[in-house]
C-alpha cells in the first residue's frame, strides 16, 4: 500500500494524544473515587456499571479518528480490474481417451462439471467461448455473453463431435485464436486482451503443430493454459478389450511456457475444480494502482455510529 499524501499521516499523533489524555483522565477519577471515603454514597451517586461500557464509547471514537486520518492520507492499493473486452476460449479434448474412467464418472464429464463451475464463475461481462477437439477441432460457441448458450455447448461436449479421432493440439489452440480474431468489427484492428484455457489428456497425435500453433498464439499475444486431466493407470473399454490411455503432459507444459500460460496437472474432479477457480483469478484482469480512502472513511463513519449508539444506550449522551 501506498500513500498520496503522506504527511497527512502525522495527525496520527493527534489520536494518540487523545487516547493518553483518556488514560490519564481515567487515572485521576480513579484516585477522586478512592478518597471519597462515603462509600454508600458513591454508590448511589455513581452506581457501579461494567467498566468496557464505559470505555468501549471512547474506544470506537479513537478507532474512528485513527481510520478518517489514513483516509486524509489518500491511500492506495493494487486492486484486480477486469479487463474491458477480455475473451476466454475454453478448449476441451473429446477424443476417445476422455471416455476413461480413472476419474469418476469420467474424464469428460468431470471436465464438462468443472467447465460449466469455471465460466459461471467469471464476471458476466467476460466473452466466453468454447472449443471442442479430438482429431479436428471446431468451434462450438462463440465468444459472447450468453452464459445459457454456453452451458448448452457444453453439455453438447461428447466422443465424436468433431467427427474425426485424435489429439489435435494445435487445431484447439489455431481454431480458438480464429474465433478471438472474430470477436467483433474492432477485432482486427484492435484484438482484445485473451485467454485460452486448454483441457486434454493425451499428447498430440494429427493436425497443426502445437508448436507452430503455439508462436502463433505468442503473436497474438494470447497466452494459453493448459490443464493436464487424467492418471497413468487410465483405460478405456473397446469391445470388452481394455486400452490404456495414460495421461500425457509433455506437450501441454511446451505449450504453456511458450505462450506465457501456467501448466496444470489434475488427477480427479476436486483438482480438476482447484485448477479452473486458480485460473480463474488471473485471467481477464489486470492489476493497477487505486484510491482506496473510501475503505478507512467507511469503516471509520461505521465505528463512529457504534460510540454514538453506545454512548445513547448506556450514559444518555453522545460521545
Amino acid at each position: 500500500m501506498s500513500w498520496q499524501s503522506p504527511a497527512r499521516l502525522w495527525l496520527l499523533l493527534g489520536v494518540v494524544a487523545l487516547a493518553a489524555g483518556y488514560l490519564l483522565a481515567q487515572r485521576r477519577r480513579s484516585r477522586y473515587a478512592v478518597r471519597f471515603t462515603n462509600l454508600r454514597l458513591l454508590d448511589r451517586v455513581a452506581p457501579h456499571r461494567p467498566a468496557w461500557r464505559r470505555h468501549l464509547p471512547a474506544g470506537l471514537f479513537l478507532a474512528m479518528l485513527a481510520l478518517l486520518v489514513v483516509g486524509f492520507a489518500r491511500p492506495h492499493d493494487e486492486v484486480r480490474v477486469p479487463r474491458e473486452r477480455a475473451t476466454v476460449m475454453v478448449a476441451v479434448d473429446v477424443s476417445t481417451s476422455m471416455l476413461a474412467s480413472d476419474v469418476e464418472p469420467d474424464r469428460l464429464s468431470a471436465a464438462k462439471h468443472a467447465a460449466r463451475r469455471f465460466v459461471d464463475g467469471l464476471p458476466d461481462e467476460f466473452n466466453v467461448g468454447l472449443v471442442a477437439f479430438a482429431g479436428s477441432a471446431a468451434v462450438l460457441v462463440p465468444p459472447g455473453t450468453d452464459r445459457e448458450a454456453l452451458h448448452e455447448g457444453i453439455d453438447r461436449l461428447a466422443e465424436g463431435a468433431t467427427g474425426v479421432q485424435g489429439t489435435a493440439i494445435g487445431e484447439a489452440i489455431n481454431t480458438s485464436l480464429g474465433a478471438v480474431k472474430g470477436l467483433d468489427s474492432e477485432a482486427a484492428k484492435q484484438p482484445p486482451p485473451a485467454r485460452i484455457i486448454l483441457l486434454s489428456d493425451g499428447a498430440n497425435t494429427s493436425g497443426m503443430d502445437p508448436m507452430e500453433a503455439a508462436a502463433e498464439a505468442v503473436g497474438a499475444k494470447v497466452p494459453v493454459h493448459t490443464i493436464s486431466f487424467g492418471t497413468p493407470s487410465g483405460f478405456v473399454d473397446r469391445g470388452g478389450r481394455p486400452i490404456q490411455v495414460p495421461v500425457d503432459g509433455q506437450t501441454l507444459k511446451a505449450v504453456a511456457d511458450s505462450t506465457g500460460g501456467g501448466f496444470h496437472e489434475a488427477t480427479n474432479s476436486a483438482e480438476l475444480r482447484a485448477v479452473y477457480d486458480d485460473i480463474g483469478t488471473s485471467v481477464g484482469y489486470r492489476r493497477e494502482q487505486q484510491d482506496v480512502s473510501a475503505r478507512f472513511i467507511g469503516l471509520g463513519l461505521v465505528l463512529a455510529m457504534g460510540a454514538a449508539a453506545g454512548s445513547m444506550r448506556w450514559f444518555s449522551r453522545l460521545p
